[in-house]
């Protein structure tokens, strides 16, 4: 057995723990009101860091977790190597600007007690405001001013992320749900950070503590008392049930016993085998049950053709986690511990205000902020009775910026997120959507517009026209208008 986990390297040279340790359990521990002992918090942390975990993941909302760490860091002299601190910022949708921006980050050092986060990661809660943009330029900004050390998302699909690298922005890492029941980000996510040169880090690879032994040929569970359970749990229903992830649970630990290894170690064996996958993240579970020793077994083996075979034949028999990575907090069904996102936010505010056309009952309308609008007299969309329209959009952001020049599946992504936005603003949804006009720059382009119009219109299917228009001005590659009809 080896005695420390194994390393790799994101980017800037930043050496990590392939077992990173996540501190989400904290947050759990202290959701009665009781707070750990920063200190004692600290001891625990300090034990895993000597015996060779000393990757450390948190976020903003995982109760004190940020404090703890910062009291382990201080424990280490400056120019003493010391752990290292991952942490997330996940603020409420709104605008970004420099101030708000620069305040989470620097609420992020203060709370760690560091002059520069490690690897500050960024999540978002709806890509139709499109604020996450601006916050994640302006992370850009504060990197080079040596206030970040590495910037990573969480929970970013592959459009979404090839929106934001085709926009320059500088990610190292992107955080999903990785697993062998959710098996979302081994396809076009995987495919992406390949290409681009990202790297994930998976949490979930243990679904909450459902991929052991203890669940193996065990009846399912009618109560669960921790959220990290709940969440799992749900999961597991949405890819088919207990029944088929019993048949996941037996093909591991078939394979465990081939290996004299425990499932749990197969489970995060199997992700960490992605090329893609910097680390899987394990929960540090501070003065409790731990179970280091077990999972440094996951270095010593590997999967033959043989495991995999098994593997896939169990996974035959399970359906797709729906969407892809991120949709959990995106759109219904939202795989979180409650079923919504009531423990996380109280509501997704609209992007955009509609007011009421003087002197046409009936009719509203929605601008984006554009300068042009009121110059050219245009409006972003407007309702009348039932039927909403909007105007052929671009992938502008800001008023004046074209998002992902050159590269026309990233504009239409961003495109898109726009015109849902505006539809929701009176009272539509894309699944309203009954027809969509399509420009290109260019007519070889059409693949990667299709396929980023498919993910978002793939169920709707409206009806849908395609046109190579030549000349867009400026940087942009395409423009789309949309027709919606509400109820």
């Amino acid at each position: 057995m080896p005695k420390v986990p194994d390393r790799t390297t994101l980017a800037d040279g930043l050496s990590i723990s392939r077992l990173v340790c996540g501190l989400w359990q904290v947050a759990d521990i202290e959701k009665s009101g009781q707070i750990i002992d920063p200190e004692r918090g600290a001891d625990a942390l300090e034990a895993y860091a000597k015996a060779g975990f000393d990757t450390f993941d948190m976020a903003d909302h995982y109760g004190s977790a940020e404090i703890i760490s910062g009291r382990l860091l201080s424990r280490y002299p400056d120019g003493e190597k010391r752990p290292l601190a991952f942490t997330k910022w996940c603020p409420e949708p709104g605008p970004m600007t420099a101030d708000v921006v620069r305040s989470g980050v620097q609420e992020r050092l203060d709370r760690l007690g560091v002059k520069k986060v490690d690897l500050l990661q960024f999540h978002w809660w709806t890509f139709e405001h499109p604020g996450w943009l601006d916050a994640l330029h302006e992370m850009a900004r504060l990197k080079e001013e040596g206030l970040i050390g590495a910037i990573g998302v969480t929970n970013f699909d592959a459009a979404h992320l090839r929106v934001a690298l085709s926009d320059g922005v500088p990610l190292a890492t992107n955080q999903v749900s990785f697993s062998l029941v959710d098996r979302r980000a081994a396809g076009d996510l995987s495919a992406l950070c390949r290409e681009k040169g990202v790297k994930l880090l998976a949490y979930g690879t243990l679904c909450g503590g459902f991929l052991s032994e203890k669940w193996l040929g065990k009846p399912e569970p009618t109560e669960i008392p921790d959220w990290s359970r709940s969440k799992y749990k749900r999961f597991i229903d949405v890819a088919g049930g207990w029944e088929p992830f019993q048949g996941i649970l037996a093909a591991a630990s078939e394979i465990g016993r081939k290996h004299g290894v425990s499932l749990s170690n197969v489970a995060s064996r199997w992700v960490l085998e992605h090329e893609a996958v910097a680390a899987t993240i394990i929960g540090a579970r501070l003065g409790e049950n731990e179970h280091r020793d077990d999972n440094l077994n996951v270095f010593g083996f590997a999967l033959d053709a043989e495991d995999r075979a098994r593997l896939d034949a169990a996974f035959a028999k399970t359906k797709p986690v729906p969407g892809d990575c991120g949709d959990e907090y995106r759109k219904p069904p939202y795989l979180t511990a409650s079923g919504d996102l009531s423990h996380h936010l109280d509501a997704i505010p609209s992007v955009f205000k509609a007011d009421p056309v003087p002197g046409k009952p009936g009719r509203s309308r929605v601008s984006s902020g554009s300068v042009w609008e009121p110059i050219a007299g245009y409006s972003r969309a407007v309702r009348v009775g039932d039927t909403i329209r909007v105007s052929g959009t671009t992938a502008t952001h800001g008023g004046d910026r074209c998002v992902a020049p050159g590269d026309p599946g990233a504009q239409t992504t961003y495109i898109l997120d726009k015109i849902a936005a505006s539809i929701s603003a009176l009272g539509g949804s894309t699944e309203d959507v009954v027809r969509t006009r399509i420009y290109l720059r260019d007519a070889a382009q059409w693949e990667p517009v299709s396929r980023a119009h498919g993910r978002v219109f793939g169920e709707v299917l409206p009806a849908n026209t395609m046109i190579a228009a030549g000349g867009l001005i400026g940087d942009y590659e395409v423009e789309i208008e949309a027709e919606a009809v509400v109820g």
